[in-house]
């Protein structure tokens, strides 16, 4: 039988799953620093949204278990992130 190691599989779940956390994650960060105004932790926020949104367009482009729902859900998280992350750079 044929080995190989689990870095060779790749799913749609695994590519929607990291997705989904990183646009939680920088959900987190931003709430953080739009409440403390801290100008270190809006640009760590700011670089944690840029991540999510090239997850994003990661998972876009490999189309492995792609569910378009999801998909416009996430759009719709990070345009409210960025809305909330330009409010508070202003």
């Amino acid at each position: 039988m044929d080995k190989f190691s689990n870095e060779e599989v790749t799913t749609g779940y695994n590519d929607l799953k990291q997705v989904e956390v990183s646009i939680q994650s920088a959900q987190k960060m931003i709430g953080t620093a739009t409440m403390s105004m801290s100008p270190q932790q809006l640009e760590e926020a700011t670089n944690a949204l840029n991540d999510a949104k090239a997850q994003l367009q990661s998972a876009k482009a490999h189309g492995t278990g792609v569910d378009e729902q999801f998909l416009q859900q996430c759009m719709q998280s990070i345009q409210t992130c960025e809305q909330q992350l330009t409010e508070a750079k202003r």
